[in-house]
């Protein structure tokens, strides 16, 4: 039975588990099945291997930070228009997503899947806001993010006077979260041992049950601070951040070989996906590879980060495509997979891209996109052109309004440069960028978007409500 305000898909057939594997602070230039091998001192063998087996994109596109990504993977929106455009500094508690919205946890769980998150949320705190108040049985790990694990170490930090950040454990149907230890650079360090004991423990109940499973799995690599566990320390001869790398290759593997012994590999649909551009903090500052940019910033590198699907005798195999896919195109091609549609009554951004992951057709689903840094678009992507409007490729650059945007043609200017003559050149390109940001306004016309901020049972009106 559909829930309300979802269609059932046609002929989506099947119920497969989904494992999302979502890697924070990817750049593009790590994984040698990209641009890193060598050139980052570690060859991440599973993660290669896994990629040969299913399809590998090179225009995946995130959004700009980790709290507006993770909004717009669940809710197939743009993070714009959820109030959660930002990564929010100095919040606890009352913030992120309201009631209102509805996630891949909600809808799956209610279609009849098991459905849990591990690692950070980031996505919204307090009663609520959490993962089990949005469809998901049961949540390990920080509400926030990583770099709080240097607190303790900051000598004008006072554990007795100021707010303690702490690993959370909470499961549907009980009111209390359950707040372990404080968020230190040994807890850091180990927390993805500690995910992947919850997340095997979740799927073995799950396929003992005979439940389909949705498990989010939020790996803490490669955010700052880039902590090998001990038993990866040295291991790549190249430091830390290569030993990092190792670390988190084998632990993607680990998850593989869980779905290998429970035989279950067949009917599960695995994406390997980067939440957003490299590391820019110099101690632990990462690689946009081949592109320039980093997180926080409007640079190709933030807007590329690696992205890998397989699902056996349903995803091409051994296949690489340079066609735009958007993370809110996750939302509506998972529903699609599990045999459901988006919900009706609210704008979603994101399309269903099985046709072509599958090879049924050369190209995706989407043409283009807007991308924001925070409330402000940057700029516009269509196919290999890109209209510039905020020029800042790294975080640590100073962002500079243009006067006049610049048109950038991705395939002869892969690095930006400045070149007065091809704005007119590509000039005709403005009929494209003006239809995909026309589309927009007309849609938050139609539907306002949230405000940050918004208190829990704020309702967007509009001809959609």
């Amino acid at each position: 039975m559909a829930s309300e305000g979802i269609d059932e898909a046609d002929g989506a057939g099947g119920r497969p588990n989904v494992l999302f594997f979502h890697v924070d602070n990817l750049g593009f230039g790590e994984l040698s099945c990209y641009s890193g091998g060598p050139f980052r001192g570690a060859w991440t063998e599973r993660i290669d291997a896994f990629a040969k087996q299913g399809f590998r994109l090179t225009n995946y596109a995130p959004e700009a930070q980790c709290t507006p990504t993770r909004s717009a993977l669940l809710t197939g929106r743009h993070a714009i228009r959820s109030g959660t455009h930002s990564v929010p500094v100095g919040a606890q508690g009352g913030w992120g997503l309201v009631q209102w919205e509805r996630t891949l946890g909600d809808l799956l769980g209610e279609a009849g899947y098991s459905c849990a998150v591990y690692g950070k949320w980031h996505v919204g705190e307090g009663p609520g806001r959490w993962p089990t108040d949005h469809g998901f049985e049961e949540w390990y790990g920080p509400p926030r993010t990583y770099d709080e694990a240097l607190w303790p170490t900051d000598p004008w930090y006072d554990p007795q006077r100021d707010p303690q950040s702490r690993m959370v454990q909470i499961k549907k149907g009980k009111s209390d979260v359950t707040e372990g230890e404080q968020l230190t650079l040994e807890v850091r360090r180990d927390c993805d041992t500690a995910y992947l004991a919850h997340a095997g423990e979740f799927i073995r109940r799950s396929v003992a049950d005979g439940s389909p499973f949705f498990v989010y799995f939020n790996h803490s690599m490669m955010h700052m601070p880039v902590i090998p566990r001990e038993e990866f320390k040295g291991r790549s001869g190249q430091g830390d951040w290569a030993d990092s790398l190792l670390e988190l290759d084998r632990d993607f593997g680990v998850l593989l070989d869980l779905l290998d012994e429970l035989g279950i590999t067949d009917n599960t649909l695995v994406v390997f996906a980067g939440d957003n551009g490299p590391e820019d903090i110099v101690l632990w500052r990462g690689t946009p590879g081949y592109w320039e940019g980093s997180y926080f910033a409007g640079g190709e590198g933030n807007l590329r980060t690696p992205c890998i699907v397989r699902w056996p005798g349903r995803v091409a195999e051994n296949r690489v495509s340079d066609e735009i896919m958007h993370v809110t195109d996750w939302f509506t091609t998972i529903l699609h997979a599990a045999g459901l549609s988006n919900p009706r009554d609210r704008v979603i951004d994101g399309v269903n891209q099985l046709d072509w992951l599958a090879g049924e057709s050369d190209s995706s689903a989407r043409e283009g996109y807007i991308f924001w840094m925070g409330p402000e678009m940057y700029g516009v992507k269509w196919r290999n052109f890109k209209l510039v409007l905020v020029e800042q490729k790294y975080s640590s650059d100073p962002a500079g309004k243009l006067s006049a945007p610049r048109i950038i043609n991705l395939v002869t200017d892969p690095q930006e440069r400045e070149d007065v003559a091809i704005p007119y050149l590509h000039s005709w390109t403005a009929f494209h960028f003006n239809r995909i940001v026309r589309d927009f306004r007309a849609s938050a016309h139609r539907e306002p978007l949230i405000p940050a901020g918004a208190p829990l049972e704020f309702v967007p009106s509009g001809e959609n409500q």
